[in-house]
């Protein structure tokens, strides 16, 4: 019969970093109440950790210190798991390209309805936001040390920045979205925009770099696009009031001032 220490071996042999409660009782043997035994006595030692009822991550020496893997090395195993389909969106895709100075505290993942509760914990904030569905091509694939992981677009990152601000305020988002510019593409970021359903974002994202980056070819993008439809006036950031200055370019209203990192 296969030990849980064999079992681990073999899950790392093949680059996994990641395993469920019923691969442990079908492969030990185990009822579900020793498996769940077996589990919390490898958990205390701090060898494996819980990310949510019956998914769990294998913490590898070089993690240890932090008790937690970085996101990326499960997040494809455990949607899988969920069957959701699913993308790293928001400052962590912008971290993945390259563009977020900071490192988030917190993992930010697009799904789709049925929403997921997000998990919290002490060593893990992942905040799970759904969308109606989203285009393949506006989706990268990423490889890491356990595969592949799918990742928002640099293009999409920089829509889903400013559709989603709840999660943050308009000064950080900024500070990204000036890194994000340096390797967008203005073809690319014309289709992404023509595909994205929350107008709201491209007016938002089309100030910003029209204003805070070098890249008024991404701007011009935009501006082509809103052309093409109806649209109404909007807040440049939601977490403050109605009144500011009206920008009739991307029918704006300027109601904080915007003070980017960069």
């Amino acid at each position: 019969m296969k030990t849980f220490k064999k079992f681990i071996f073999d899950r790392r042999a093949k680059g996994g970093y990641s395993f469920t409660l019923d691969e442990i009782k079908k492969s030990l043997g185990l009822s579900y109440n020793a498996a769940k035994q077996t589990l919390y006595q490898h958990q205390k030692k701090k060898q494996i950790a819980i990310i949510r009822n019956g998914f769990y991550v294998i913490i590898p020496p070089e993690y240890s210190h932090k008790g937690m893997l970085p996101i990326y090395l499960f997040i494809d195993d455990l949607m899988k798991w969920l069957d959701k389909p699913y993308y790293l969106s928001l400052f962590t895709a912008a971290a993945l390209h390259g563009a977020a100075h900071q490192q988030p505290m917190e993992s930010f993942v697009i799904t789709v309805k049925p929403a997921l509760r997000s998990i919290k914990n002490e060593k893990l904030l992942i905040n799970f936001s759904v969308k109606n569905g989203w285009d393949k091509r506006d989706i990268v694939q990423k490889k890491t040390d356990a595969g592949y992981v799918k990742v928002s677009s640099m293009e999409l990152t920089a829509l889903d920045l400013m559709y989603y601000l709840k999660h943050s305020g308009i000064n950080r988002c900024a500070s990204v979205i000036s890194e994000l510019a340096e390797g967008m593409s203005a073809e690319k970021l014309k289709r992404t925009a023509a595909r994205y359903a929350k107008i709201t974002a491209i007016q938002r994202l089309g100030y910003l770099l029209d204003t805070q980056t070098g890249r008024k070819d991404l701007a011009k993008q935009l501006q082509k696009l809103l052309n093409e439809k109806k649209y109404f006036y909007t807040t440049l950031s939601p977490h403050h009031g109605k009144k500011g200055t009206f920008i009739p370019k991307w029918k704006i209203i300027k109601n904080t001032e915007v003070e980017s990192d960069i």
